[in-house]
């Protein structure tokens, strides 16, 4: 069954906290999804990831691309699993379509962003409903991430 992690962010923006659980996915040989709620926010990610380090490179494309199937990291906007991902990050209040064919699902939501807290608060409900085991994961102090159920 699908592992399934709900990260609450409380001290980082999304474009600060997806880069290394990108790089950590890379490094397990996954390949990875990022689900946006929108165009535009696909489109800005698509940007920010090739500028966020300069020491670091993480490969990906966006959906529009003609290579999105062989992208190790491919940001969209639908559910579809273009790429073979073995794990999708849902941003932005992103729905998730069937969530079976991934080892892992994560859905990163701002915690200052009431609506983000709503919509992550009913997907919890929707999926716990449809019994998956879930985890919640929240930002501490030092943006480390601290499990709390």
């Amino acid at each position: 069954m699908t592992e399934i992690l709900f990260y609450h962010l409380t001290e980082s923006r999304v474009e600060d906290a997806l880069p290394p659980l990108l790089e950590k996915s890379l490094g397990r040989g996954w390949r990875v999804a990022v689900q946006t709620g929108s165009a535009e926010r696909r489109d800005a990610l698509d940007q920010q990831l090739w500028t966020y380090a300069e020491d670091s490179f993480l490969p990906h494309g966006s959906e529009t691309s003609p290579d999105a199937p062989i992208q190790p990291i491919l940001i969209c906007t639908t559910g579809e699993n273009a790429n073979a991902a073995q794990v999708r990050f849902l941003v932005d209040r992103a729905e998730p379509s069937a969530l079976e064919t991934y080892e892992r699902a994560v859905f990163m939501f701002d915690g200052h962003d009431q609506m983000q807290v709503e919509v992550a608060r009913t997907q919890w409900k929707t999926l716990k409903g449809a019994g998956h085991t879930l985890t919640y994961w929240q930002q501490n102090d030092d943006r480390r991430w601290e499990k709390k159920a």
